[in-house]
């Protein structure tokens, strides 16, 4: 009776693609530590605004006065290579304190205190969350670039972008032709407070996270290149045996005390090794590609993880501890945290399955079907549901899902208090009733009535269930 398949829509869009785990989203910085010298030549380290520091690169790289489209691509050229350091931890990872140096001989030019052009100012104010990536990969791409008149390199030339540009090339048309045809940029990259990736406590035996997603994921690409290191069973962000024998391989290989824990020497190590053997910081790299990334997590939640569907697991847990005195209930936040952690562990505890805190698709289905269960006695008005964030899935007819049965209860109480919409049985299935119920739905509150429910449709009625059942449009109710 309750859904459990994906809908035959469930594809992943450039919208699901800001959903993804953070482990998976480069996040655009709120300052970066700039090193004023070669990487190893004592000196001083400053932190500026992230923003400020493209507007002073650009500054000190470019000439004001060059073509928009040029200063655009070259703009785009800095920022990738700012934020292929910062995603890497191309330095820190190596026991330096600073993201970036001022060296051109190893990265690009910075220049304390320097004026700053208004041309690239206003540029770097529209363009500063994009960054040029390879088709289908995740990592900013590490676009070198040279003036291309003094210096030549691989890469961008500068001087050349000028010509380009006069020419009637594009920003993205010129970044093709010095980069490659498989050249994409990403567009409004989150912005928020970015800290060293080690996660701040080591990562052992019967551990859960996407902190260990990422561990096992960089084992298994570094295993190419170490045939010794072990393969992990099942990459699935939970610290199982074999990832603890991979781990103890890995120490062993590279000179670590073997102790199958990942310390902060061993997750930096780990954090070198993969950079290398995958080349992030070269134009050729070779990082995990979104169809591996959603491969591994599209059906997988685990600590740390952001996506809309916490948000109904969290719900679920909330519920199920009113009925099972182990399960404690949890703050429903969409972030998946260790609280939440421990409550899927007790649930898994007691439906029999194995407690890795980690919400397959087994154990998805089980939290869901349980739910189901309970609100199927409940009447309604006897059914408190929390704000849901749009799951970045449009359903169609026919369409079965665990998210189409919370909008038929919303639905069912909507129709008490305005009858023009017609009762429904929640099944979590878009049958004809409920295609019915959503266009009249649609056609009461200025929608186009599709009986799809599409991302306005999902928002429009959380909005008008919340305020007829607690009188608000934001917030949470009590279960």
């Amino acid at each position: 009776m309750h859904p459990l398949k994906k809908s035959k829509k469930d594809n992943i869009n450039a919208l699901q693609l800001s959903q993804l785990p953070t482990s998976g989203i480069v996040t655009i910085p709120t300052t970066i530590t700039v090193h004023l010298g070669s990487p190893d030549e004592e000196a001083e380290n400053i932190t500026v605004p992230y923003l400020e520091y493209i507007k002073n690169v650009g500054s000190s790289e470019l000439y004001p006065t060059w073509p928009e489209d040029a200063l655009r691509a070259n703009i785009h050229a800095i920022t990738s290579v700012a934020m292929n350091r910062i995603y890497t931890e191309w330095y820190r990872a190596r026991g330096f304190d600073f993201d970036i140096t001022n060296s051109t001989q190893y990265d690009q030019a910075f220049v304390p205190n320097r004026g700053i052009f208004d041309t690239i100012s206003d540029i770097a104010d529209e363009i500063f969350t994009q960054y040029i990536v390879r088709e289908g990969q995740i990592q900013p791409l590490f676009a070198q670039f040279c003036d291309g008149r003094v210096s030549q390199c691989n890469g961008l030339q500068q001087w050349g972008t000028v010509d380009l540009a006069n020419a009637g090339y594009t920003p993205i048309e010129i970044l093709r032709y010095y980069y490659g045809e498989d050249i994409d940029i990403v567009t409004d990259a989150q912005v928020g407070y970015v800290t060293e990736s080690y996660p701040g406590e080591p990562l052992m035996l019967g551990d859960s996270s996407m902190d260990v997603l990422t561990i096992q994921y960089s084992l298994d690409r570094i295993r190419l290149n170490y045939p010794a290191l072990p393969q992990i069973e099942q990459i699935s962000g939970y610290f199982d045996e074999s990832t603890e024998a991979a781990v103890m391989a890995f120490q062993s290989v590279f000179n670590l005390p073997v102790t199958g824990v990942v310390d902060q020497a061993t997750w930096y190590m780990i954090r070198n090794i993969y950079v290398a053997v995958t080349r992030l910081a070269e134009l050729t790299a070779q990082g995990i590609t979104l169809s591996q990334l959603t491969g591994i997590t599209i059906e997988t939640y685990l600590e740390g993880d952001i996506r809309p569907r916490v948000d109904l697991i969290q719900y679920a847990l909330n519920v199920l501890s009113a009925y099972y005195p182990t399960i404690e209930g949890v703050a429903i936040t969409g972030v998946f945290d260790e609280q939440t952690r421990q409550a899927v562990i007790e649930f898994q505890k007691t439906v029999n399955l194995e407690p890795t805190g980690v919400v397959d698709s087994a154990t998805f289905e089980a939290l869901t079907a349980s739910l189901f269960g309970i609100l199927d006695t409940l009447t309604p008005e006897a059914v408190y549901l929390p704000t849901i964030r749009w799951p970045g899935i449009v359903f169609y007819p026919g369409d079965e899902n665990p998210n189409i049965y919370i909008i038929q209860e919303m639905l069912s109480y909507i129709s008490l208090v305005i009858p023009v919409i017609p009762y429904i049985e929640p099944s979590g299935v878009l049958d004809a009733s409920t295609q019915q119920a959503v266009r009249t739905f649609q056609s009461t509150q200025g929608i186009e009535p599709t009986g799809i429910i599409d991302e306005e449709t999902w928002n429009s009625i959380v909005d008008v269930y919340r305020q007829q059942r607690f009188g608000t449009v934001s917030g949470l109710p009590p279960i």
